[in-house]
């Protein structure tokens, strides 16, 4: 992720508001994620605790943030520990953030080196009580690796077992969900970049074209603007639509195909969502539009019922339905089979069998609880589908929603989503 100058105000924000959640003699630790290893001496590229991030703005690594609002000495109340620069690590690894450099980015005014974490974080453990460590507790997350922050909780509770310890993402997910107007703005610039990104597809995309030509057109125009990949793209043809995680991206396009291309831009580490699909040979088929145009009047009834007070899951049941009727009309169920059908695995399943709405932010797939309620503030995803298996192709279309006190704006209004301007787009 290339870094994007973001105004320090954003991160003293971001610390006020959990600083005011954090009980009296609180302490909280982030740490960076570590690089990890691939194989031989080789190294992944750096991607930053998003929960750091989200308090600092810092981008590199071995970081690690030190929060105590109520520590008797104020220069103890916040603290950035930071690798200290030399020359050896300028010559094999570049720039290195000085202290300056790192209050100017995060608004932290007392910046250390690492070496003198110990000792400052011992007399912050003798003055307070309760410690709040971070972990990642996104409800989908099956993460079988170790990382800085669960070490770092093995070590804080075996030389000071008599704290108070607690869950500090319980804290940030309730905070970060909830976006602030600069935040949003970072978005948006995201999903304008991912709309760059689209229209030059649609100016490329015929048969003959390979799936991996056109994730290369994609990166061509993320990366030359600072971009990059929200997430690894899904760009499939044929049959491949029908594949939720498609990311082989190396077959040919043929002519009366449909293309599915999951696709969109990161930007200054916040992320878009964006779904197409889009016809190789620059029109639709009568059933494709009709499935296309079934998809997009789901993807509108969604994006309507988008208001506060409801959970994710309210949204996956309401978009079933909906989607039910569609495929009532395209002969895919019987209402016969919508009568008889198990309410726990509803029919339309065999065509819509993913949910239709996930935050998004510093992550892709944002932190949140399952059980908290949609409000103002919050950016979700729209992305209904239907997947026709025994036909060869799927439709899918998504796109990244802000939520207001005057209801839902989409924040890719200006990305072509009707069928018809798409096809005048490649036909142009």
């Amino acid at each position: 992720m290339k870094p994007i100058v973001i105004d320090p105000g954003l991160f003293i924000q971001n610390r006020a508001r959990l600083a005011q959640l954090l009980p009296a003699k609180a302490l909280a630790i982030l740490n960076a994620n570590d690089i990890m290893p691939t194989n031989a001496d080789g190294t992944m590229g750096h991607l930053q605790n998003a929960d750091l991030f989200y308090l600092t703005g810092i981008h590199q690594e071995e970081t690690i943030l030190v929060l105590a609002p109520q520590a008797y000495d104020a220069k103890h109340r916040e603290i950035l520990f930071l690798r200290k620069p030399n020359e050896l690590l300028t010559t094999w690894e570049g720039h290195k953030l000085s202290q300056e450099e790192a209050t100017r980015i995060s608004g932290i005014q007392n910046v250390q080196w690492l070496e003198n974490f110990p000792v400052i974080f011992r007399q912050l453990m003798c003055e307070m009580e309760h410690v709040f460590l971070n972990t990642n507790e996104h409800y989908r997350a099956m993460s079988e690796v170790g990382s800085r922050d669960s070490r770092f909780i093995r070590q804080c509770q075996e030389r000071y077992p008599l704290h108070h310890y607690h869950r500090l993402a319980r804290l940030l997910y309730e905070l970060r969900v909830l976006k602030a107007p600069a935040e949003v703005d970072m978005i948006r610039q995201a999903c304008d970049l991912t709309g760059r990104g689209f229209r030059r597809i649609l100016q490329f995309v015929k048969p003959g074209v390979n799936e991996c030509e056109i994730e290369a057109e994609f990166a061509h125009e993320f990366i030359r603007h600072r971009g990059c990949f929200a997430y690894p793209p899904i760009i499939a043809a044929g049959a491949n639509n029908c594949i939720l995680h498609y990311n082989q991206n190396d077959q040919p396009c043929r002519k009366g195909q449909l293309v599915l291309l999951d696709v969109a831009a990161g930007y200054g580490n916040f992320m878009s969502d964006l779904t197409r699909t889009i016809p190789v040979s620059g029109r639709f088929t009568k059933r494709q539009k009709q499935v296309y145009e079934a998809v997009l009047r789901v993807f509108r009834g969604v994006v309507k019922a988008m208001t506060p007070g409801k959970t994710i899951f309210d949204l996956r049941q309401e978009t079933e339905e909906l989607t039910t009727g569609e495929c009532l009309r395209l002969g895919l169920l019987t209402p016969d089979e919508v009568r008889k059908q198990d309410p726990n695995q509803p029919a339309v399943r065999k065509y819509f069998m993913h949910g239709v709405s996930h935050p998004i932010g510093l992550d892709v797939h944002d932190v949140l609880y399952v059980t908290q309620k949609i409000q103002a503030g919050w950016v979700l995803t729209c992305e209904p589908a239907i997947y026709i298996k025994e036909e060869g192709f799927g439709v899918r279309l998504e796109n990244t929603i802000a939520l207001t006190e005057k209801g839902p704006v989409d924040l890719m209004a200006s990305i072509p989503i009707e069928a018809d301007e798409i096809e005048a787009l490649m036909n142009a």
